[in-house]
């Protein structure tokens, strides 16, 4: 009769590095990191499409004389810019965050 495995070690089977123990192992502060980090990138194209978004808004509006899509696109630039502010803002304070402890949070440098 043959002994079927009930549980196997994802990490192995995908050559993933997470949860592993020891050295070349990464944790779940790697994991923050790495969300951490393309988080900053995807909120960095997002302004930029809102940028693009509102600015081709506001040329249709005042070319169709349409108000109220000039200020759909203002208030989509004006996201934008409020949107990179936070991006901007929150970045830096992890940045002081991580000269403050002396751990590195945006590139622990896997």
């Amino acid at each position: 009769m043959t002994k079927l495995a009930t549980a196997f070690n994802i990490g192995d089977a995908f050559g993933s590095r997470f949860g592993q123990f020891g050295s070349g192992g990464l944790g779940l502060g790697d994991f923050v990191s790495i969300i951490l980090s393309n988080a900053i990138v995807l909120a960095g194209f997002a302004m930029l499409v809102l940028f693009l978004i509102g600015g081709f808004s506001v040329i249709a509006g005042a070319g169709q004389d349409n108000p109220d899509q000039a200020a759909k696109g203002k208030q989509a630039i004006t996201s934008a810019i409020i949107g990179f502010i936070i991006v901007f803002a929150s970045y830096w304070i992890v940045k002081i965050v991580e000269t403050l402890t002396g751990l590195q949070i945006l590139n622990p440098g896997f």
